[in-house]
């Protein structure tokens, strides 16, 4: 897959619901979750959506960057 640069906006399109992709951002990357049964229809656990900048969210997390190893990265975040 080629990477995009995505907006805000265009990110929230992704948000994994009625069994479209799901992608989220951290520190300016996005990736895509749309396997990941911690996201299931785009939402991690009744915490996060699907189509959000994760990064601020990351700091009150049990875990950290490592948890985004092995999903694929799209693209990048715009500024």
């Amino acid at each position: 897959m080629t990477e995009w640069s995505f907006t805000l906006k265009e990110l929230a399109e992704y948000d994994g619901r009625d069994g479209g992709e799901a992608f989220v951002a951290f520190e300016g990357t996005v990736y895509d979750v749309t396997e990941s049964p911690m996201f299931i229809e785009g939402d991690h656990e009744g915490e996060h959506d699907a189509g959000q900048d994760l990064t601020s969210a990351m700091a009150d997390a049990p875990h950290g960057a490592e948890c985004f190893a092995g999903f694929p990265v799209v693209g990048v975040l715009a500024d």
